[in-house]
């Protein structure tokens, strides 16, 4: 029997981004079990309910996650509104779902940057990151922020957007589809690219459902699992079907990402051109009792919003759970067996946000 070795690998790596630790077991340069951990950056947002009255809420859930931040505030307003009986009026769901899918678009050009610095393809993360700022700039014209937008509440949305504006946002979007389609082609056909994801940590369709991975990761291995299939927002009306791949390796995990930036502008699209006329939020009275959960398709995959209200200004509780938390042990799964080498690449083939994780 060979000899087993103990490698730490994070929570600071030089690829990796998000401060998971992994201690590997290895036998010459292959894992044979990795274990995580996780708990180095809690920050206690879950318990700040005690202390900020339930309208106010929003701004400190977004702040849950910067990349998916608007997702995380219609989550938790979606939740409330469960809780206290709230329809939101038609033009606010379509605003919510534009600004929902801009931000799967600059979270998917983020993951694929980040991807291609993990294995030291460093033109082709600076043109990824180049193509998400013009999606941040359309952010910036509609919410006034980047990273934090703070236009999602509880009974609709803060600001209104131009049907002009929607047009020119669509516009852009479609004219930026020549320069995604040749830096995706990148990711798809370049051999270099080829050889560190094809095969390299797959995920039969039965293992991804018995480990209950979410999001591209389950999607990547034939699951098309996807709350927006459930028709909340506008996506009812725009014809939604989740983008799935067979193979269950890293190569289909960033095909099925690439698919959904197309998707989402093809989502926008839609959207923009049959925004209903109206108001953007209603009036909300009294204050939340009992539960109620919300889900959402966050870029990484489902995310739970659980809200429990005793009738007062103060929500008793809130839990979130984020799909990193979910997708953890798929990746401790797909590791077993690995190339030390293809550790960072695949940790980053979860998307992982562990700072989503550690509330």
């Amino acid at each position: 029997m060979a000899k087993r070795t103990v490698i730490p690998f994070g929570p600071q790596h030089p690829v990796l981004p998000e401060p998971i630790h992994l201690d590997l077991v290895i036998e010459d340069e292959t894992v044979v079990e990795a274990i995580p951990s996780i708990g180095f950056i809690h920050r206690g947002l879950e318990k700040l309910v005690e202390k900020n009255e339930w309208p106010e809420m929003v701004y400190v859930i977004e702040r849950v996650c910067g990349i998916c931040s608007f997702g995380h505030g219609w989550g938790y307003c979606k939740s409330v509104e469960g809780n206290l009986g709230v329809t939101v009026p038609l033009r606010a769901e379509y605003l919510r779902t534009i600004w929902h899918e801009l931000g799967r678009i600059h979270s998917h050009l983020l993951w694929l940057g980040l991807l291609a610095d993990a294995f030291g393809f460093e033109s082709l993360f600076m043109h990824s990151w180049r193509l998400r700022e013009k999606v941040l700039d359309m952010f910036e014209e509609t919410t006034g922020g980047r990273v934090i937008f703070s236009v999602c509440k509880v009974g609709g949305v803060r600001k209104d957007v131009s049907d002009e504006k929607l047009a020119e946002i669509s516009a852009e979007l479609n004219g930026m589809i020549p320069e995604l389609k040749e830096l995706t082609d990148v990711f798809i056909e370049d051999m270099s690219v080829k050889n560190r994801l094809t095969g390299v940590g797959v995920l039969s369709k039965e293992e991804v459902t018995e480990l209950c991975a979410v999001g591209p990761v389950a999607r990547a291995s034939g699951v098309a699992s996807d709350v927006r299939l459930d028709g909340h927002g506008a996506y009812a009306e725009l014809g939604f079907e989740p983008c799935v791949e067979q193979d269950g390796d890293s190569m289909a995990r960033c095909k099925v990402r690439i698919k959904e930036l197309f998707q989402s502008i093809e989502l926008i699209e839609k959207a923009a051109k049959s925004i209903p006329e109206g108001d953007i939020d209603v009036k909300v009275k009294g204050n939340p009792s009992g539960e109620f959960v919300g889900r959402m398709e966050q870029p990484r995959g489902e995310a739970y919003y659980y809200s429990k209200g005793n009738g007062s200004k103060f929500l008793e509780r809130i839990r979130v759970r984020t799909p990193t938390n979910a997708n953890i042990p798929a990746l401790v799964k797909m590791l077993q067996g690995c190339d030390l080498a293809d550790v960072p690449v695949l940790v980053l083939t979860i998307d992982p946000c562990i700072s989503c994780t550690e509330r």
